[in-house]
């Protein structure tokens, strides 16, 4: 991502928390007009093209996209638009962004990062289900329906949302990969971050809370942390949050040990 880009998501970013009227309409119509401008590349490049005019980019907005969404909507893809990015894809991926985080704007007593990881770990636990969603072959819409069957009274509306528009158009992107994106995006929307954490045995309240509270204080912000259980780890925990990783697991303690005595 180049830093014009980085400057134009923030920015965007920024007027979608103050925009009034989000709602999951309006995030609906976000995810439909990344599809659409991933499918009209021409359009997509209009709407990032450095040598026009930030106006000139606002008014192809409004004249493509006026009649077909709410005045919400318009406002939020001209705000993206009048953005200087450093690409027409990242212009596209920028419009999806905003979509997802306009998705947990629109629910806020949802656990959006919880669910989507949840649907992440059965995907990665069903290859078949991963392959029918992520297959380039497969029927976008079917693939987009197939989500909305499986999550129906399972998950809160934005998720379903979320995971049933990205499934649709993942580009050249893993389902896994797409979903992790999501999950980093709802955290960064709600001012906190992920930490997944692997343990050999389910973590109990009190030490779910207790861990959320010590990585608060070394990172400075709230983390939402999501539990993967492996036996293979024995005890301790591995906990990552971005690139970095807290291993304290027994499994690569014994490692260790074996190491040190064999050399």
């Amino acid at each position: 991502m180049g830093a014009a880009t980085t400057h134009a998501q923030e920015a965007a970013n920024a007027a979608l928390s103050t925009t009034a009227g989000v709602d999951l309409t309006v995030a609906t119509e976000l995810f439909q007009a990344a599809r659409a401008l991933a499918h009209r590349p021409t359009l997509a490049g209009a709407l990032a093209d450095w040598a026009a005019t930030p106006e000139s980019r606002a008014k192809v907005v409004e004249d493509v996209f006026g009649a077909a969404v709410s005045p919400v909507t318009r406002q939020v893809l001209a705000a993206a638009a009048v953005e200087r990015w450093s690409s027409a894809h990242d212009f596209v991926f920028g419009v999806e962004e905003l979509a997802v985080r306009a998705a947990s704007k629109a629910a806020p007593s949802a656990d959006v990062e919880g669910e989507l990881f949840r649907v992440s770990r059965t995907i990665a636990d069903n290859p078949q289900l991963e392959l029918a969603l992520g297959s380039r072959l497969g029927d976008a819409e079917a693939k987009g329906e197939l989500v909305e069957t499986l999550l129906g009274g399972r998950a809160s509306e934005a998720t379903t949302l979320i995971v049933s528009s990205l499934v649709r158009q993942p580009g050249e992107r893993r389902v896994r990969e797409v979903l992790s994106r999501a999950m980093r995006v709802v955290a960064a929307e709600r001012e906190r971050t992920v930490a997944t954490v692997v343990s050999a045995v389910a973590l109990t309240d009190a030490q779910t809370e207790r861990l959320g509270a010590a990585l608060a204080a070394r990172y400075g912000t709230q983390v939402s942390i999501n539990t993967v259980i492996d036996e293979s780890i024995v005890g301790g925990l591995r906990i990552q949050i971005a690139n970095d990783v807290i291993d304290a697991s027994v499994s690569t303690r014994l490692a260790d040990l074996r190491h040190r005595l064999a050399g």
